[in-house]
């Protein structure tokens, strides 16, 4: 049977102050800006998190268990969802209990640690482990990487790390003429297995749904059912990854979102040699087809699906490389604030704002940064690091 397999990212940034300034760096030391991820969390629990959950539940209860589904809740997410919609986390809690949604383990902050600091990265992971039981009662064994950020040797450290099975990109620079529907093997491994995306299927969804040029709008369910299912027999999975917020946030309610999700089971099913199962059950019901070798990052991420969304430009690049140099001052100082602090601003996103490339995906980009230039998400992020720093200096001096 073929397996389909969905995967929802679910994720939200701490988002900095931009009126954080020079003259700040010193004499005060808030730095988030709690109005903005406050209204930015309810708006999206109101428009996707809430009433997504609520049709899955129902889903699930309406198809007696068939329907499966799994989801990466970031740390700084649930963080969010503790301060500002806490009946978020207990509808995933709801969710967690019919036994058919797998969560999945990552970085806690949603960082880019392993290009830079291993043992931060083994931290951040083993942390989002132990949220992810005291929340759901669940032990991670599958694994994603920040934005899919996927390599060998972050194949081979995950396997160490216990997990069975890990999520990527399906790229055509590394699939070649391969598929993405079959499990692989990442080299080096022995037991970990691999599952790639089906990023035309997956994308058919999350960017395409509303888009009125696109020569195959209106996606029908019965429409995308008949192309999952012209894989029969030339596949084992069908990855289908995306961002949670696709559910009503960035495709809005009035689209069709909602009905589509609410329809798909039923077009699935309809073909008796598919069903739904979780990364975890997908994987210990199929064997690899081959060995994956990727030497190189690859993530899902803009056309090119490498790392130069969040590093390559000089701006990047520095504030990265600054970020990172402040490890093993910052956890000298053995000061639980001051550590999860310098943790926010190893978030992804923060790099992401400073991306220059407005050519090929100028428009994702934009979307989702509250900047207006990535030159200000820069000089920002660089004012709240270099206070930090001086805070880190003074604990350390008084120690």
């Amino acid at each position: 049977m073929t397996s389909v397999c969905f995967y929802f990212q679910v994720h939200q940034p701490m988002r900095l102050d931009q009126g954080y300034s020079f003259f700040d760096i010193g004499r005060r030391h808030d730095y988030r800006d709690e109005a903005t991820n406050h209204d930015i969390m309810r708006k999206v629990a109101d428009k996707c998190y809430l009433p997504a959950n609520r049709m899955v539940l129902d889903l699930i209860h309406q198809f007696k268990g068939e329907f499966r589904v799994s989801y990466a809740i970031t740390g700084v997410a649930m963080e969010q969802f503790q301060e500002f919609c806490p009946e978020v986390l207990d509808s995933f809690r709801e969710l967690a209990d019919t036994g058919c949604v797998e969560f999945i383990g990552e970085t806690h902050y949603h960082s880019l640690a392993f290009l830079f600091s291993k043992e931060e990265f083994r931290r951040q992971v083993k942390m989002h482990g132990r949220v992810l039981e005291e929340f759901f009662g669940s032990k991670p064994t599958t694994f994603r990487n920040t934005e899919l950020i996927y390599s060998n040797d972050l194949a081979l450290e995950i396997e160490k790390m216990g997990y069975k099975a890990i999520l990527a990109e399906g790229a055509d620079q590394v699939l070649g003429w391969r598929s993405p529907n079959y499990l692989y093997q990442p080299a080096g491994c022995t037991k970990l297995k691999a599952m790639l995306k089906n990023y035309r299927l997956s994308d058919d969804v999350a960017f395409r749904f509303s888009d009125q040029n696109w020569n195959e709008w209106p996606i029908t369910t019965d429409k995308f059912a008949r192309w999952v299912h012209a894989i029969a027999g030339n596949g084992d999975v069908v990855n289908l990854f995306m961002d949670y917020e696709t559910i009503g946030e960035h495709q809005w309610e009035d689209t069709g979102i909602f009905n589509f999700f609410r329809d798909l089971p039923r077009s699935i099913l309809a073909h008796n040699d598919f069903r739904f199962q979780t990364p975890a059950e997908a994987a210990a019901y199929h064997d690899p087809m081959a060995q994956l070798d990727v030497p190189y990052f690859t993530s899902w991420a803009d056309l090119e699906r490498d790392v130069t969304a969040w590093l390559g430009n000089p701006m990047q690049d520095q504030a990265a490389e600054l970020a990172y140099a402040m490890e093993e001052d910052i956890l000298a100082t053995n000061d639980d604030d001051l550590i999860a602090t310098w943790r926010e601003l190893l978030t992804s996103d923060h790099f992401y704002y400073m991306c220059t490339k407005w050519f090929s995906d100028g428009d994702v980009h934009k979307y989702f940064n509250p900047y207006n230039t990535p030159h200000q998400a820069f000089i920002t992020y660089m004012n709240v690091l270099n206070d930090l720093a001086l805070r880190v200096h003074e604990t350390r001096s008084n120690m």
